[in-house]
């Protein structure tokens, strides 16, 4: 019998099991709301509810804020058992699969995992990590079952436009393969864009609400595909999930209600942020870095040195946290985060700074 190699995720195990920094530049996210920023109250909480696909005005939340039909709707665990299930939906053990490189780590080892054969195309930060759907046609063959990608992309925050969008529709659509679209830094952008899902059937896309607006603890995430491939990822979900917290649902619920004022929040604080890392990136000699229009976060490039050892350096000498580019295959980059608060932001990246001299 087989054994399926065992998989681990060192980027997973390097948030969660090192010691917490007080300046956190690597996070993605926008900075945690509080349950009173969130207006709820104790009122609004319940334990328990009807609903074993999902708890139903969540569901029909989510198909207005995106512009869908609730049967094209999977709510999930997150983004990341949203990914889970629709790879799993997607694909079967030996489907070949064209992930981007670089990429987010738990894409690639959730595939593995699953037993996909994966085959990479660039997203090189010389083009501005644009994405070539005419190296997505070099690299297609009859197994091609899935494509994969960030939008934004991450770590960069790169953003794919419609046209390439369509253009790796179109191959995906010829060859009997589908698109999957992580679209959770999408959120980020105010106004939001259209969901990729409104491109066409071949697409499917998974986002949540966790990072462009802080609030990553209510485990919101949710799936839009056509319905018959819904229908299989809310039963393939009885095996995996079963069904999500009532209590986080209902919160989820009234955050979407709230959203103008949640995505106000966010939008400031990335504003004024994005201003003050802008001028300290253009201020370094040392870093070289393509600065996007939107998203949480930014993948600089150390032009000589070793990031492995600026992040210990900073960890060390100067509690600060950064993302060395390692966890997503680019070992000279590193990833900053654009969502923690300003003043936080502003001392981290002075710090950061002195690592910088310090290694010169």
């Amino acid at each position: 019998m087989a054994v399926r190699t065992e998989l681990r995720s060192p980027f997973m195990e390097f948030l969660k099991l090192e010691p917490p920094a007080k300046y956190p530049l690597g996070a993605s996210a926008v900075a945690s709301m509080t349950f009173a920023e969130l207006g709820a109250t104790a009122a609004d909480l319940e334990l328990h509810g009807t609903g074993f696909r999902g708890y139903r005005p969540l569901l029909e939340h989510i198909a207005r804020y995106c512009d869908v039909d609730v049967s094209s709707v999977v709510a999930a665990n997150g983004c990341s058992m949203a990914n889970h299930l629709a790879f799993s939906a997607c694909l079967e053990p030996g489907d070949e699969v064209l992930l981007e490189t670089p990429t987010y780590e738990l894409l690639l080892k959730t595939l593995q995992f699953l037993g996909a054969q994966v085959r990479r195309f660039q997203r090189p930060p010389q083009a501005g990590f644009a994405i070539d759907p005419g190296e997505i046609e070099s690299l297609l063959t009859p197994r091609t079952r899935l494509i994969v990608l960030c939008n934004l992309h991450n770590p960069s925050s790169a953003r794919v436009d419609e046209p390439t969008l369509r253009a790796i529709g179109d191959l995906a659509k010829r060859a009997g393969a589908r698109v999957l679209v992580n679209e959770v830094y999408l959120e980020s952008i105010s106004p939001r864009p259209a969901t990729t899902l409104k491109l066409g059937p071949q697409f499917v896309v998974t986002s949540s609400l966790n990072k462009g607006y802080g609030l990553s603890g209510l485990r919101c995430g949710w799936i839009l595909a056509e319905p018959d491939l819904a229908d299989r990822i809310w039963r393939l979900n009885d095996f995996f999930g079963g069904h999500q917290p009532h209590v986080s649902d209902r919160l989820s619920a009234i955050a979407f209600e709230r959203m103008d004022l949640i995505r106000e929040r966010a939008r400031r604080l990335l504003d004024a942020n994005r201003v003050t890392v802008t001028e300290f990136l253009r201020s370094r000699s040392d870093l070289d870095c393509f600065i996007p229009e939107s998203g949480t976060t930014l993948f600089p490039r150390l032009k000589d040195g070793d990031v492995d050892a600026l992040a210990q350096r900073l960890r060390t000498d100067y509690d600060t946290m950064i993302v060395p580019g390692r966890y997503f295959e680019a070992p000279q980059h590193f990833r900053l985060g654009l969502g923690i608060a300003t003043d936080t932001l502003c001392e981290g990246l002075r710090r950061l700074g002195q690592a910088l001299d310090d290694m010169r």
